[in-house]
């Protein structure tokens, strides 16, 4: 399983991105119970690539997030907000 790229997770729809969070969840989910009933003898990079798919799956979302509601974006005075001003 190839490493995904963010740039090609970030052409996905919101649903999608919701649903593949759930499919990847699942999975993890799934590695582990390998794992604990040693039905998993290789392929342990196998969860941080699932990891890695889900916090980049996260991020994705979380960005769409504040960016629907600005409200909760960067506060005023913080260095974050004080790059974009400038």
């Amino acid at each position: 399983m190839a490493l995904s790229k963010a740039k090609d997770l970030r052409e996905l729809s919101t649903e999608d991105i919701t649903a593949e969070i759930a499919k990847i969840k699942r999975d993890l989910f799934d590695l582990r119970f390998k794992k604990a009933t040693r039905q998993m003898e290789s392929g342990f990079h196998e969860f941080r690539h699932t990891r890695r798919k889900l916090a980049q799956l996260m991020t994705i979302a979380r960005e769409r997030e504040l960016a629907e509601n600005p409200k909760y974006g960067p506060k005023k005075g913080t260095e974050a907000s004080a790059v974009e001003e400038a």
